[in-house]
């Protein structure tokens, strides 16, 4: 196996399910401890990864409340005493529904974990990697932060927030040895895209249709481009917004 993130530590929220669990399964892969981030209480990833030999340490945060991921970060640095890599992934879609009916409680909550979670956590993840001169920091965004989606207004204005947000923090830590880029899922086979299915395959072949490469994408291939923005082969890559996305966004 090899292991480029050998003695380096990486950070993924949202790492219960879905793009979250396979990033942090394949970091794991590739030798780096991995810290589990998530408000719900699942270990399958935690038992999946000591089972093939890894190390990893479940945090359970509300990353919507910055007390919680200022306490998370502590928490890393206690145990482990760096910061490398961080893929601020943790996100909800918020209820359907057009602009005049998105609710002021749907509109709060999605912002709150999808935008304000990723400026909180990246708030307290700089310092640390700053602390040793280097690091990468991978926000998740969407195609949703590309393009619009009519019934989705919070989930549409969050993710287009995180790619400004990326470019900001991008520019701002360009000199100081940080790259921070974001990926912008397509359609993958998640809980997520099941939700928004309601897990029926008339609609899921729907969705498929209209990836130009012809079928939803797996977590995997979402998270072997979060590696690669990780590793040194991305050494020259900061402030992008990358689509994993079939080919949806060309179209």
């Amino acid at each position: 196996m090899e292991t480029p993130f050998k003695n380096k530590v990486a950070l993924v929220t949202g790492a219960s399910f879905g793009i979250g669990r396979a990033t942090a399964i394949l970091f794991a892969h590739k030798g780096a401890k991995v810290v589990l981030v998530d408000w719900h209480e699942n270990s399958e990833t935690l038992d999946f990864i000591t089972a093939f030999g890894g190390e990893a340490l479940f945090i359970k945060c509300d990353v919507s409340q910055l007390s919680e991921v200022q306490k998370m970060i502590q928490k890393i640095i206690s145990v482990y005493g760096r910061l490398d890599f961080a893929f601020n992934n943790a996100g909800i879609e918020g209820t359907s529904g057009t602009i005049t009916e998105c609710t002021e409680e749907n509109w709060d909550k999605t912002i709150g974990i999808n935008l304000k979670g990723i400026w909180g956590c990246m708030k307290y993840e700089i310092p640390e990697m700053l602390k040793h001169g280097n690091g990468a920091i991978i926000n998740c965004a969407s195609i949703a932060g590309l393009v619009g989606f009519p019934g989705l207004p919070a989930y549409v204005a969050s993710k287009h927030g995180v790619i400004g947000l990326t470019k900001t923090a991008a520019l701002e830590n360009a000199k100081l040895g940080i790259r921070v880029n974001a990926v912008c899922p397509g359609a993958i086979k998640t809980p997520m895209i099941d939700r928004l299915t309601g897990n029926k395959k008339k609609v899921e072949a729907q969705f498929a249709a209209q990836e130009p490469i012809g079928r939803l994408g797996n977590p995997n291939e979402v998270a072997n481009a979060v590696i690669w923005l990780c590793s040194d082969a991305a050494s020259f890559v900061t402030g992008h917004a990358m689509p994993v996305d079939g080919g949806w966004t060309a179209q």
